[in-house]
């Protein structure tokens, strides 16, 4: 291993220790030459992972690309950084044992499955762009399918109020000049 600091290749190995899920071995390196410390990560090389897009297309899978979609229905939300490695770490370990070609719309339902449990926020924002949602109706039926119902925001005003009797009745008031008038004709 080259050392980062000075480049040389003498280093000895201080410390190896399994990760979390035990997917991968964190070793502590000192580089003989300068005495820099680093850390290094040794895992197992898989087989090459394939997505089929909508279009037919193949290109190779991008764990950074996944993380980054995720990262991205989660922005502004109180998920830990922790939280989403793990979920892209559990999505990873399902694909790389599904197959070495993975249709999007399988990467995108497995996604969702998740978000579906850990924030519901989170879910909408990731469903509205894979499942390329058009018009509100869209968020509505994903909200049902949350099994919550749409509760109007008491601090918001109706945007088209209904009509009660009163609105009624002034309306059509209005157009009369009949109105009586207690000081009509009195000087």
């Amino acid at each position: 291993m080259r050392c980062p600091k000075c480049g040389s290749r003498d280093d000895k190995v201080i410390d190896s220790r399994q990760s979390r899920d035990s997917s991968s071995i964190r070793r502590r390196r000192e580089c003989l030459k300068c005495k820099y410390r680093f850390t290094t990560y040794e895992e197992i090389e898989r087989s090459d992972l394939r997505v089929v897009k909508r279009d037919r297309t193949h290109e190779p899978f991008d764990r950074r690309k996944l993380a980054a979609s995720i990262a991205k229905a989660f922005e502004k939300r109180s998920a830990s950084l922790l939280t989403l490695e793990e979920m892209v770490d559990e999505i990873v370990h399902e694909l790389e044992t599904s197959g070495r070609e993975v249709p999007s719309t399988a990467i995108g339902a497995k996604v969702l499955e998740k978000l579906r449990k850990i924030d519901e926020v989170a879910y909408l924002r990731y469903a509205s762009v894979h499942q390329r949602f058009e018009d509100v109706d869209q968020f509505v039926d994903a909200i049902h399918t949350l099994g919550r119902r749409i509760k109007p925001n008491a601090l918001q005003r109706e945007l088209f109020p209904p009509e009660t009797a009163q609105t009624q009745s002034r309306a059509a008031g209005a157009g009369s000049r009949d109105i009586p008038n207690e000081n009509h004709g009195r000087i």
